[in-house]
């Protein structure tokens, strides 16, 4: 479907009238940029009532991401409240119980605490602590405060509600006693035993009535370990046991059974088999019985959910395939028979990647699909009928929810000129008619921004490209610009009508400082076919980077783009992309990088994420060595004339930070200007401190504006 003329015909009057008042506003800061607020979850109560959703914003003086639950409560057509329920600034994953009386949570706030456990032979036995682990927490919807129920020191990594909402499910690692403990300790003292330490999950039942009457019993959320001889929960009892983590359960409607999903209790990505889905019996559930392995496939699976109809396990697959060998595609969906594991997809029409999914109200499906730089809501009602799209506004929807007992429906939305908020709608059918139900970006709206539209060019092979262009503020279609060349990652994502301000995506910083900048949906990104994301392999970075240096020559051949002020930058697979093609041109005069290899056999050793390294370049190191070789930027350096700033998180395993150190160094030995900083204790995601991130994009400016010949306040 495609938005009628006369709703076609009111944005462009909206845009024109936006256009017109936009010298009024001033311009956005970085102080500003980085106030943003993003959304992790959202989840509508069972009647449809009441969401519950996780904000995500920097808190400066604390230098934490916050993220706390916040609860929108109906109360009256077309009106609402809406609370803060919690403020720790450490949660995540709410989940409304069936009845709709209680949210669960994980939390890692921090609690008194005594440990007797530390692995330090000199620290004192009784020594006073706070615990920051993640554990299970329950709190009303109509307030008060969070109550805990689970202890000891091994974190919780899933939960679920039974379907009486009666009982909690949870897993954790399998807990050692305190004789454990202290056996180990005295064999191993400080050293880590790298994969060998670590052992599989326990997932326990706890009776909620039992639990609440055990916590507001307790005379205070202080919690003395010191009588403990183990780290099992008080009133929780095992149900299952596996080999491998537990990343996500559901119990099916009918409260006959429960499934999980697995990986591997490193979380790295080594052995395809310990990513798998199991279920259990919940009337003859025991340690003892092994679970019932429900998927024999190549993929990792993701996102576990039971269908209405309690036969069938939805779940999603971002890499790795259901049908057969080890293949990428874009983003799918499919489901299974509990039993016999027969497997259907779900939008097997569907060309583009599906983002996310819930379950529709009325049996189906809801997701979020990309096709091209739009996400757009899809639903389908039967494995056999249409992936039909709904009719809503261009931009980009995610974290679908739909109520169990409501037409309502609630999900995350944001466009070029609209920031990220959360809206309610009465029902699937009338998304244009949803409301935001939150307003915490409304500054931007008070801000002159950049504008931005899909730009088109041809590759060499005849394959269409298409990318984003975002122009600086007021200059929208202006000509002859300055040009940041700026490479999103993955590689199977892509740019596109969305809002986003943080670290990772700065493009309106860059834009506000004068330069055009275009982001290319390069081979590899998600939304334009399985065949279109496929042509990175074998040629990891060679291909793509064809694709970005056709797009920057077809901007500056249609008098867009300044040929002699271009600048390029991006991160993580944007940062093996900018590493590559500054390899590849000197037409560069500055380039940003962060987090991005140099190489691929080291890279490959201490990447997280190996079964997709290995598929990219067609083998491991030792299959496919002329194409490692071929595909590396290090053996290159030499024809490198652009200066580069370089970022890293100093933990990062996802790309190893020896490859910027290695990068640095080849530059520095060249005397190529270049400048490394690097964030301690940050891994991949730069998720730890806001100010590693806001420090990032502020040198990165710089950079640009001392190297790239134009003024910071151009």
């Amino acid at each position: 479907m495609t938005i009628n003329k006369l709703l076609l015909g009111c944005s462009v009057i909206f845009l024109s009238l936006n256009s017109a008042k936009a010298s009024d506003k001033p311009q956005i800061t970085i102080d500003e940029f980085f106030n943003s607020v993003a959304f992790d979850s959202v989840k509508l109560s069972p009647d449809g009532n009441a969401a519950v959703f996780v904000t995500d914003r920097a808190d400066w003086d604390q230098k934490i991401f916050r993220t706390d639950l916040w609860l929108y409560r109906i109360e009256e057509p077309g009106a609402g409240s809406l609370i803060p329920l919690t403020q720790s600034g450490h949660e995540r994953h709410p989940e409304w119980s069936p009845d709709g009386r209680w949210i669960a949570f994980i939390s890692e706030r921090k609690t008194p605490t005594r440990k007797n456990t530390d692995w330090n032979e000199d620290s004192e036995d009784d020594e006073s602590r706070e615990d920051e682990t993640a554990h299970l927490y329950l709190i009303s919807p109509t307030g008060g405060e969070a109550m805990q129920l689970t202890r000891g020191e091994e974190e919780i990594h899933a939960f679920a509600w039974s379907s009486d909402a009666k009982t909690l499910y949870f897993a954790t690692r399998q807990p050692w006693t305190k004789e454990q403990k202290d056996h180990y300790r005295k064999e191993w003292k400080d050293v880590r035993q790298y994969r060998a330490a670590e052992r599989g999950d326990t997932i326990f039942s706890l009776d909620l009535a039992d639990a609440v009457a055990r916590e507001t019993a307790r005379p205070s959320q202080a919690s003395d370990d010191s009588e403990n001889t183990s780290d099992v929960t008080p009133g929780s009892h095992a149900v299952a046991q596996t080999p491998w983590r537990v990343n996500g359960m559901d119990v099916s409607p009918d409260g006959q059974r429960l499934a999980f999903l697995t990986e591997s209790i490193s979380e790295r990505q080594e052995s395809i088999s310990e990513f798998e889905i199991y279920s259990i019996s919940l009337a003859a559930a025991s340690p003892d019985r092994p679970p019932h392995q429900v998927t024999h496939n190549e993929a990792l699976e993701d996102h576990i959910l039971w269908a209405k109809d309690s036969k069938h396990i939805f779940f999603g697959v971002e890499l790795g395939s259901v049908e057969g060998k080890y293949l990428d595609t874009q983003n799918r969906l499919y489901w299974l028979d509990a039993e016999s594991g027969q497997t259907g997809r779900w939008g097997s029409d569907f060309r583009g990647s599906i983002q996310q999914y819930y379950p529709a109200s009325n049996s189906g499906v809801l997701a979020a699909g990309r096709i091209g730089t739009e996400v757009q809501i899809y639903s389908q009602k039967s494995l056999s009928g249409p992936f039909s799209k709904q009719l809503g506004w261009l931009g980009t929807y995610d974290l679908i929810s739909s109520a169990e007992h409501s037409p309502r429906v609630a999900f995350v939305y944001s466009a070029l000129d609209r920031p990220t908020e959360v809206y309610l709608a009465d029902s699937i059918d009338k998304l244009s008619e949803a409301k935001p139900i939150t307003s915490f970006n409304h500054l931007f709206t008070e801000r002159e921004l950049p504008q931005g539209k899909p730009y088109h060019w041809t590759a060499d092979d005849g394959t269409p490209a298409e990318g984003m262009l975002m122009y600086p503020p007021g200059k929208f279609e202006a000509r002859n610009l300055p040009m940041f060349v700026f490479i999103h990652g993955g590689p199977a994502d892509a740019d596109g009508n969305h809002f986003e301000a943080d670290w990772y995506q700065w493009d309106r910083l860059a834009a506000t400082q004068g330069w055009l900048v275009f982001e290319p949906n390069y081979r590899g990104s998600s939304g334009y076919g399985d065949k279109f994301l496929q042509q990175i392999v074998p040629q990891l970075v060679s291909r793509p980077g064809k694709d970005i240096l056709e797009g920057v020559d077809a901007l500056v051949k249609d008098g867009l783009a300044d040929p002699n002020h271009l600048a390029i930058g991006g991160y993580s697979y944007g940062g093996y992309m900018t590493n590559w093609l500054i390899t590849q041109t000197t037409r560069f005069k500055a380039a940003v990088t962060g987090a991005g290899a140099v190489e691929h056999v080291a890279n490959w050793g201490n990447d997280d994420t190996t079964f997709d390294d290995a598929y990219f370049l067609g083998g491991t190191p030792w299959e496919a060595a002329q194409r490692y070789h071929d595909e590396a930027a290090i053996f290159l350096m030499d024809k490198v004339r652009t200066p580069t700033h370089i970022v890293a998180g100093g933990d990062d395993i996802r790309v190893a930070v020896a490859e910027d150190y290695l990068l640095d160094h080849a530059l520095h030995n060249l005397g190529i200007p270049s400048a490394l900083l690097i964030f301690p204790g940050e891994g991949h995601s730069l998720d730890k401190n806001p100010w590693h991130g806001k420090i990032k994009v502020r040198e990165e400016l710089k950079w640009l504006s001392q190297y790239g010949g134009i003024s910071a306040t151009k």
